[in-house]
């Protein structure tokens, strides 16, 4: 069953997942014009392999730990800590344990 966008003024609840983290997808909460949503939810050891987004983002750990490595820098990310990339950085992740994150990607019309 796919999980469907929220709607403008809807209220999203993104407390941790606790033992729902195993059966919980990553899904895109909204995909707007200019903004994309997207809980990702990896399970210990899983890996999102290096790869850029054409806007900004931003990443805020919910739950878990993640190595979240730009360029060649590696960064711990635990419950509550947020990060901000630049256009086009090159980043990639590993969950060190199950985790979920809250991605904010900035869209810019025209690119992909």
């Amino acid at each position: 069953m796919a999980l469907s966008h929220a709607l403008p003024s809807e209220v999203v609840n993104l407390q941790p997942l606790g033992a729902r983290i195993a059966t919980t997808p990553t899904h895109a909460i909204i995909k707007a014009s200019q903004l994309e949503v997207i809980r990702v939810v990896l399970p210990a050891g899983e890996r999102l392999r290096q790869h850029d987004t054409p806007g900004e983002l931003t990443v805020l750990c919910i739950e878990g730990e993640v190595e979240f490595t730009v360029g060649d820098t590696p960064h711990l990310l635990r419950a509550g800590d947020w990060l901000h990339l630049a256009p086009r950085a090159p980043h990639a992740l590993r969950a060190l344990q199950d985790a979920s994150l809250l991605l904010t990607i900035c869209l810019i019309p025209g690119t992909r």
